[in-house]
């Protein structure tokens, strides 16, 4: 299974790990200097969610911020405030 959000499509990229030492000079040190450059992966926050797709829920991989930023519909569990009838 890819880690790559279902609606935008969003998945890990390549970038660099600095190790540093040093003050940084606007803290009165001499600077930051680099002693180390390694590669990481910088991976997507996915969540498993329930998404409304129409009149049915499905379970799908859903990048955090697609969630915050409202472009999915979280299925509905139970209507709130309601007192289940038995």
């Amino acid at each position: 299974m890819p880690q790559r959000c279902e609606l935008c499509q969003k998945e890990p990229f390549r970038g660099n790990q600095l190790a540093q030492r040093g003050k940084a000079k606007y803290l009165g040190g001499n600077g930051r200097k680099t002693t180390g450059i390694s590669r990481r992966a910088f991976r997507p926050n996915l969540q498993r969610i329930r998404v409304q797709e129409g009149d049915r829920a499905v379970t799908r991989r859903i990048c955090t911020q697609c969630i915050r930023s409202g472009k999915v519909v979280k299925a509905v569990v139970r209507k709130p405030f309601t007192i289940p009838s038995t």
